[in-house]
């Protein structure tokens, strides 16, 4: 039997998608068409009149350093949460972006970078890019107005506690809709 430029070709399809679907070769790609799509997607606003309120600030995180953090502290303050993980491809890609608006507003938004991977697999990833980013572990179950089934989910949330951003995937975060936002939260 005689193999043809098409079955080759065919071959080649099916070994490429085989190794962007089951291999680390595959993760990094997928990161990338992440970035790529940022590019053109910034975070939007929920209208006026669907966005929710924050009811039950009860939320308990812990620090990569094993300190208690109680989200009741946020209250009547403009926070950003987002829930990643490591191996999340649109996680990965958005993070950037996220450091680069976490580096501007530090001082003046409260950031919470909430993950449930494992710490050594946290720490390595944080310590590998130098974020400086304030990452937490779920100590006591999420708010139920933030649950998602998919992650990356962010939320921006005002001083009223009413969530204005409710986003699933990856945007990017420091762009100028966003600090515009931001600014106007802050402003109120």
């Amino acid at each position: 039997m005689k193999i043809t430029k098409e079955q080759i070709s065919n071959g080649i399809w099916i070994l490429a998608i085989l190794l962007i679907l089951f291999t680390p070769v595959g993760f990094h790609a997928r990161v990338i068409v992440n970035k790529i799509k940022m590019f053109v997607m910034s975070a939007d606003e929920v209208d006026t009149d669907e966005q929710i309120t924050l009811e039950n600030y009860n939320w308990d995180l812990v620090d990569l350093e094993g300190n208690r953090f109680s989200f009741a502290s946020t209250k009547r303050k403009v926070v950003v949460v987002n829930i990643w993980a490591t191996w999340c491809p649109p996680c990965v890609a958005e993070l950037p972006s996220f450091a680069d608006l976490h580096a501007d507003y530090q001082d003046k938004v409260v950031f919470a970078f909430v993950t449930n991977d494992e710490r050594d697999k946290v720490e390595a990833f944080i310590d590998k890019k130098g974020y400086t980013l304030p990452v937490y572990f779920q100590a006591s179950p999420i708010p139920a107005e933030m649950e998602s089934s998919s992650i990356p989910a962010s939320y921006v949330i005002s001083k009223d506690g009413k969530i204005v951003v409710d986003e699933k995937g990856a945007v990017n975060w420091n762009s100028a809709e966003t600090r515009e936002l931001l600014d106007e939260l802050l402003a109120e």
